[in-house]
């Protein structure tokens, strides 16, 4: 059993103001993070109406000292709030996230970040010009699970080197969501499946590869588009030059899978709940290294081991306390922005450019 939770930060520091950019589904769950973490407080939200902020804070929770807006520009324009969380979709990301830069609030952007890294470019140039941290939405990369699973990965000799790596995210979505959902129009979230499930696909094969970039990317062939031409379902592959590969599969129409698979020279590493814990404050993995055959290969000679990783805090509320630790060292102690989030972001973005590349030129591999 394991418990590896980094300390939070100083309690004595006054906690990160949050303002809220839109009233998405997903902010339900990151409201409920800032809530949680133990350096935040929810201090603004903003909406399109105020009818609408005020329905979201009721059924969220909200205490009473959060400030309700009817537009999103009134929330960067307080400035009591020292960050922002974007959930909005991924067509909105560039206005709103420059302006957030701007205004000089720090900017937890929902993934994906960005309808491609040309966007994504500009948001990093201001974050960068304005001092603000910058950083995604990517919640498993936060689990203190994912920690362990990296020691593993780096392992010489219980893994070895890196050979292959598979992974999956799909869910079964309803009529309605394959009708309606801002996910599947080309309007608001273009990338369809693989900027919503891909993303974490792609994340994860450069986690497993120590997040180096891929030599070239390949689309798999017949992927599914709705009527709009948005991506339902669709998988690539990911090709290092040191012979490393990467496949991954994502989907709006196939049952509930979160998966990744990296197989070493020496070991191997399985995950079935990377995106989502079963638990939400006990997370598992399995392991298996220097593996063989028993006797007239009747039987495996041992089984993977299973490592499970307890986590007083929820990832979520993990990704948000680290944000904010960021944030305090920016405002209160001089500390410049750290650069890994926005590069992680970038790396990722580029692949699914890639990805978008190859599926436009006849599945031709597309140089990264």
């Amino acid at each position: 059993m394991s418990n590896p939770n980094p300390s939070p930060s100083s309690s004595s520091s006054a906690p990160i103001r949050f303002g809220i950019i839109g009233c998405a589904d997903i902010a339900r769950k990151l409201s409920r993070a800032i809530l949680l973490s133990p350096n935040t407080t929810l201090h603004a939200l903003g909406s399109r109406s105020l009818s609408k902020a005020q329905a979201f804070a009721k059924s969220n929770n909200y205490p009473p000292s959060t400030k309700l807006y009817a537009s999103y520009d009134a929330v960067l324009d307080d400035p009591d709030v020292d960050a922002v969380y974007i959930p909005l979709p991924t067509s909105l990301h560039l206005t709103w996230a420059v302006a957030a830069a701007r205004k000089g609030k720090h900017v937890l952007l929902e993934k994906p970040t960005a309808l491609n890294v040309a966007e994504l470019d500009q948001i990093i140039d201001a974050c960068e010009e304005g001092g603000v941290q910058f950083m995604d939405g990517t919640m498993w990369t936060h689990h203190p699970r994912t920690r362990v699973m990296s020691d593993f990965l780096q392992d010489s000799q219980r893994f070895g080197q890196l050979h292959y790596v598979q992974t999956c995210f799909s869910f079964a979505a309803d009529n309605d969501f394959l009708e309606n959902d801002i996910r599947v129009s080309p309007d608001l979230d273009a990338l369809g499946a693989l900027g919503d499930c891909g993303w974490y696909c792609i994340r994860a094969s450069l986690f497993a590869a120590n997040y180096e970039l891929p030599k070239s990317v390949t689309a798999l062939r017949n992927p599914i588009k709705n009527k709009a031409g948005v991506l339902l379902s669709c998988g690539a592959s990911l090709h290092w030059e040191d012979g490393r590969v990467a496949t991954f599969n994502c989907s709006f129409l196939s049952h509930l899978t979160m998966n990744i698979s990296a197989v070493g020279t020496k070991g191997t590493l399985r995950v079935t709940d990377f995106i989502i814990p079963y638990e939400e404050k006990s997370a598992s993995f399995s392991t298996l290294s220097n593996g063989g055959f028993g006797e007239m290969t009747l039987a495996w000679k041992q089984k993977p081991s299973e490592h499970i990783v307890n986590t007083e805090l929820p990832q979520e509320v993990v990704m948000v306390r680290e944000f904010s630790t960021l944030v305090e060292g920016i405002k209160n102690r001089g500390l410049a922005p750290e650069k890994k989030w926005p590069t992680l972001t970038r790396k990722t973005q580029l692949v699914i450019d890639a990805v978008v590349a190859s599926i436009a030129q006849g599945f031709e591999p597309i140089q990264i």
